[in-house]
Formats: C-alpha cells, structure tokens, sequence
C-alpha cells in the first residue's frame, strides 16, 4: 500500500510540475511569406519565453481580420494600418496595431514590358482591387509620372479618379492574391510585396520600380501584428515584440529577403 501511494504521490508531483511549465498557447493567422515564415522563426524564442506560437496561415487578407474579430484567434500579422482603417470602417470590426515589424516595398512588376522606357500607349497594367492597396499602387504610377490623381480623391482614390493618362494606360483592378499569377498577361502590374515574395518574384530585380521609405504614406504601409482592441498590450504581445526585436531576427530577414522587406521595428505606431 505505502509503495502503491509513493508511485500515486510521484504521478501527482509530475502532473503538477508539468503544469507548472505548459507554454501558454497564442494562435496568430498570417500570410505565407514573409509573415510566417517570420513567425516560425521566432517561434523557439517564444518558447524560451512560455509561449506556443499556434500559427495558422491565411491566403487572403479578408478572414485573417474576421478570425480575430471573433476571438478565435489572439492575433494576425499580415497587413498595414491603411488597410486595417479601411476594414474596420467597411466592416465595423474593432481592430488595432499592436507591433510595427516591417515593410514590404509595393512593385511595380515586369510583364510583357521589361522598362518604362519601352512602355506602349494603351498598356495594361494590373493593380489590387481593394480600397488601400488600389490608391497605394496608383500612388506609385504617379511617383514614377505614368498617371495623374485627382489631389481631392486622397487615399479611397480608384482608377475613376485619373485626371491625367498621356499613355492612355488601361488600368484593370484584380484581387490583389491574383496578380503574379496574371503578370504574364499584363504589360505591367503593381504587386504587394508579400504576394510577390510568394510567387518568387523580387523588387529588386523583377521590377521596373519600387516603393522606398521616402514614398508617399510610407509609415502606413509597416506591416503590423494585430489584435482585437483591448488585448494590444497582453504579456504575450510583450514578449513577441521582444522575439522580433531580437538580433538574431533582424539577421534572418536581412540575409533571408535582402531588400524585399524591410524592418520597421521602431516605426511611430500608427492607428
């Protein structure tokens, strides 16, 4: 009997101190690259931490915010501020920065045109349907002097709101997931950086220009970690700002996208 209760006593201790040290379990939906492939990567630092990082990935940019929204998931990483604004106010959702990491320079991708030099009138060129990334990648056709916007249309400009197209381009709007794989269809077409890492294609070579940190709206364009209003300060928020700040993360994504993304780890919050 008294060895019948040691053993009982000795499963008991161990449940305990097994519980004692179960990683709490944080669940972030992300797109595939760089977002989880950034998110793996830090994973082991988190664990140091308590932490499990249960990441789920997402092919659009609709159900990463809804998922949060519902409190089924604590977090996501896969957009920036002008987009978050823009789903909220469409969707009445209450979700807010939490970490600023990085910024994925929007391209302008090579089609069937391979500079601007030899860009025909009447050229095609895609660009992302939605509301914030549509104005983002018509900003950069008017940095690279393609097209005019209407300075009144501000940041919910569409293709309505050229006043000026001395190349008579055709602007065709595509969900924004689509568009590397309808590049080849396209003259020219303006690719989200992660949908472009994706698909294999790079800024820095595949592109007849790209955005930089002194292009227009560049502090709303950092990729942040999300969550629902309220939570943006929870510890494990904390600490994954901490994982991401760490050197050996700026190391892995500075050898790993050289140049495609950049960190913005002390961006100025933004909301």
């Amino acid at each position: 009997m008294k060895k019948l209760l040691a053993i009982a006593l000795c499963l008991t201790l161990a449940l305990c101190a097994a519980s004692a040290f179960a990683l709490e379990t944080v669940t972030i939906a992300a797109t595939p690259v760089p977002h989880v492939v950034i998110l793996e990567f830090v994973a082991p630092f988190m664990e140091e931490l308590g932490y499990e990082l249960d990441i789920r990935t997402f092919n659009d940019y609709v159900l990463p915010n809804q998922v949060v929204e519902s409190g089924e998931m604590d977090g996501n990483y896969f957009q920036h501020v002008a987009y978050l604004n823009t789903f909220n106010s469409e969707n009445g959702t209450h979700l807010v920065t939490a970490i600023p990491v990085h910024f994925e320079p929007m391209g302008v991708f090579k089609g069937k045109c391979d500079s601007l030099d030899t860009l025909p009138d009447g050229a095609v060129i895609g660009v992302p349907n939605d509301t914030s990334n549509e104005y983002r990648a018509l900003a950069l056709l008017q940095e690279i002097g393609l097209i005019t916007l209407d300075p009144e249309a501000g940041v919910t400009a569409s293709k309505l709101d050229i006043i000026d197209n001395p190349k008579n381009l055709e602007i065709v709007e595509v969900e924004a997931a689509q568009l590397p794989r309808m590049l080849a269809d396209f003259d020219l077409a303006v690719i989200n950086g992660n949908y472009a890492l994706d698909a294999g294609l790079s800024v820095l070579t595949d592109t007849v220009a790209c955005e930089s940190s002194e292009s227009e709206g560049y502090d709303e364009r950092v990729n942040y970690v999300c969550v629902k209003e309220g939570n943006e300060n929870a510890p494990w928020v904390e600490a994954l700002r901490e994982c991401l700040s760490r050197e050996e993360t700026k190391a892995f994504i500075e050898e790993t996208y050289a140049g495609s993304v950049v960190l913005a780890l002390d961006a100025q919050q933004q909301q």
